[in-house]
């Protein structure tokens, strides 16, 4: 006689250090799912000192013995349901958390942590992710930057929603995510209150602090707009403002392709930083001033808040489903090109299909799995925009769009993968595409000439370069990974 033991009687166990990713296997956690986080915090410019509370509310997806959470800073103690809990750090990011008593599969539970440290002196892998400016600090980094500013399940499969307060000394501004509920002046502290209210992934999560000049504006929809930028920009000032204050027109230019805009705030900010990457970060990418060093990049901006659809709102399950947030980012970049009258999209195609020779490396790069040491390859935006291409001219304009916006729709606030994609264009479609993304997101070798149908390559002579080319390419060229630019290598940006 075999019997039935229920859920909540089987004996806890440990949750996993890991959530799985093939890539980055130790990132993320097992056992549970956060639904938010509420993080108070103090910061000193001056010292880069940084202290924190982070309040985090979760709940038990097994019973729980113990459990970890991703992070690198000092922790001052540790509360699980009100009750202290022993705690230790172990591995490079790893918080292990043991509870008084255990966590029961499918009950929610409340995790208080305080802790301190200097973001910008603690390393790991042989890197800070922690931006250091004149006046202040940066948190933006891919595919990790929350260990070195807060406790988190770091990995975008488990989103929630955050409020973030920050203390600063008068006179300094805290920026991050989503919409400033209110802020409070108290013995030299001002306190700024953000709050994010659709789920994010943990890496989309910002903090900047520093002397920044803030603009206000409103959509045609009425979204709220607020970019900010750094007081020494110097020569790149109006460059970036040229760029960044167009930031509601190209959203609502997008929310046309992709349908409504999913968040409930917009805008952007360029701190006074040495890097040369941006970031998708959520409702409020991050740009580095170098981004518009040779003038105003509306492309880089297109980049950035096609993001907020494909990457934020509908985001990667596996960090090898790369190409579900730069492919479609690019190719953005390919539409708004076609709508200012600079090339369309099949022009760009032609010109990047004919620019790589096929001995070229950069046809080895696979965009639906390229490994973690490519996953920032031009080959991932540029083949993974060739691969949309492809399929625009598959299937028709028609299905094409339906797609693009249906797709967002599908899997708005959640996790998508690039098999994913490919059975909902099927589906939409009613063609099977597996031959289509095997030649052009898994085949290490450059597709033939029949299947990228370029008008041009029967031609005596290469396509002309479209005029937006250039501009495309520097949303690659001034863009470098974090970890890798500690090291002073160049990579593909985000």
């Amino acid at each position: 006689m075999v019997l039935a033991i229920p859920a909540s009687a089987a004996e806890p166990s440990p949750g996993a250090p890991g959530i799985g990713d093939s890539y980055y296997p130790s990132y993320g956690n097992g056992g549970y799912d956060v639904s938010h986080y509420d993080l108070r915090l103090k910061y000193q410019p001056d010292t880069d000192r940084l202290e924190g509370t982070a309040t985090i509310v979760a709940r038990a997806t097994q019973n729980l013995s113990r459990f970890n959470l991703d992070f690198a800073l000092d922790v001052e103690s540790v509360l699980v349901g009100g009750k202290k809990a022993a705690f230790k750090a172990t591995g490079d990011h790893e918080l292990e958390i043991t509870p008084a008593g255990r966590l029961d599969s499918g009950k929610p539970f409340t995790v208080v942590v305080r802790y301190h440290g200097t973001p910008s002196e603690v390393e790991v892998g042989g890197y800070t992710a922690w931006l250091r400016t004149p006046d202040g600090g940066v948190a933006a980094n891919e595919p990790e930057g929350a260990w070195w500013w807060y406790p988190s399940n770091d990995h975008p499969r488990d989103k929630a929603t955050f409020d973030v307060s920050v203390a600063v000394p008068d006179g300094t501004q805290a920026i991050s995510n989503g919409t400033l509920q209110s802020t409070t002046s108290r013995l030299g502290w001002t306190r700024y209150n953000w709050r994010s209210d659709k789920p994010q992934a943990t890496y989309l999560a910002t903090l900047a602090v520093g002397k920044f000049d803030v603009t206000t504006d409103t959509t045609a929809g009425g979204l709220p707009v607020i970019n900010a930028y750094s007081k020494d920009l110097g020569a790149n000032d109006g460059a970036a403002r040229a760029s960044l204050e167009r930031t509601g027109e190209v959203a609502d230019w997008l929310a046309g392709l992709y349908g409504p805009y999913p968040f409930n705030a917009l805008g952007g900010y360029v701190p006074n930083v040495p890097t040369g990457y941006a970031l998708e970060t959520q409702t409020r990418p991050f740009y580095s001033p170098r981004q518009f060093a040779r003038g105003a990049n509306v492309s880089v901006v297109v980049h950035e808040l096609a993001h907020q659809w494909y990457g934020d709102s509908v985001s990667l399950k596996d960090w090898r489903d790369i190409w579900v947030n730069e492919g479609f980012a690019r190719y953005s970049e390919w539409l708004w090109s076609e709508k200012e009258g600079e090339g369309t999209a099949q022009e760009l195609a032609d010109y990047t299909y004919a620019l790589y020779p096929a001995d070229d490396p950069f046809w080895t790069v696979r965009p639906g799995d390229p490994g973690a040491e490519n996953q920032f390859h031009r080959a991932v935006y540029d083949r993974g925009a060739l691969a949309l291409q492809a399929l625009r001219n598959e299937i028709g304009d028609e299905d094409f769009f339906t797609i693009l916006q249906r797709w967002p729709t599908e899997y708005r606030y959640g996790n998508a993968s690039v098999a994913d994609f490919r059975r909902f264009a099927e589906k939409v479609s009613g063609k099977p595409l597996a031959e289509l993304f095997d030649t052009w997101l898994y085949t290490p070798s450059k597709p033939a000439a029949a299947a990228a149908r370029s008008v041009a390559l029967g031609a005596p002579k290469a396509p002309a370069e479209p005029k937006s080319w250039r501009k495309i390419q520097a949303t690659n060229t001034v863009h470098s990974h974090g970890r890798d630019a500690h090291r002073g290598e160049e990579h593909r940006g985000h």
